[in-house]
């Protein structure tokens, strides 16, 4: 019998999963895959929204390995769509290239920190949600309502953990400091 732990790396795994779709939809389909592009972060933005939740009322706790590495299956998901944004024509690949390199070195140097990863994430995030908004607006007004949505649903983490915490990790990578979750 499956408990909820499991149900939540099912999800998690998934959303994995999902970064070889978009990748392969802007091989397969280019600028067209766009619309779908978009629902398809909708419905990896709303696995990451429940898995946690899920994972944490599980009767049965305990750590597996897509649990412990959900901030590197978030960053995967946005190699994925940088690598669909790249297959499509929305990003140069001199652009893409020194993008990764930047951060290929960034990571290097600091290792993996959430903040780090968060941050590593947010520019991709940007460019597709303009890019769909501009080509596509219904699918990229899609995505932004559902951010404002997700914050408004989880209101008080938001402000008062999301984003200290973030700003916490930014000021500890500036000062040379381990990110406590990776310790």
């Amino acid at each position: 019998m499956l408990v909820a732990k499991q149900v939540a790396d099912l999800i998690t795994t998934s959303r994995a999963l999902l970064s070889f779709v978009l990748a392969w939809l802007g091989f397969v389909q280019g600028e067209a895959g766009l619309a779908l592009a978009a629902w398809i972060m909708v419905l990896d933005w709303s696995g990451d929204a429940v898995d946690g939740v899920i994972a944490r009322r599980s009767r049965v706790q305990y750590d597996s390995w897509i649990g412990d590495h959900d901030l590197e299956v978030d960053m995967l998901v946005s190699i994925g769509l940088f690598i669909y944004m790249l297959a499509s024509g929305y990003w140069g690949l001199w652009q893409a290239g020194v993008y990764l390199i930047v951060w290929l070195l960034i990571l290097w140097h600091w290792g993996l920190m959430r903040s780090l990863g968060m941050l590593f994430q947010a520019p991709i995030y940007g460019w597709f949600i303009w890019i769909a908004l501009r080509d596509q607006f219904s699918a990229g007004l899609g995505m932004v309502l559902w951010i404002v949505a997700a914050v408004v649903l989880t209101w008080p983490k938001f402000p008062e953990m999301v984003i200290p915490g973030f700003l916490k990790g930014m000021r500890d990578v500036a000062q040379g400091k381990i990110d406590s979750d990776q310790e």
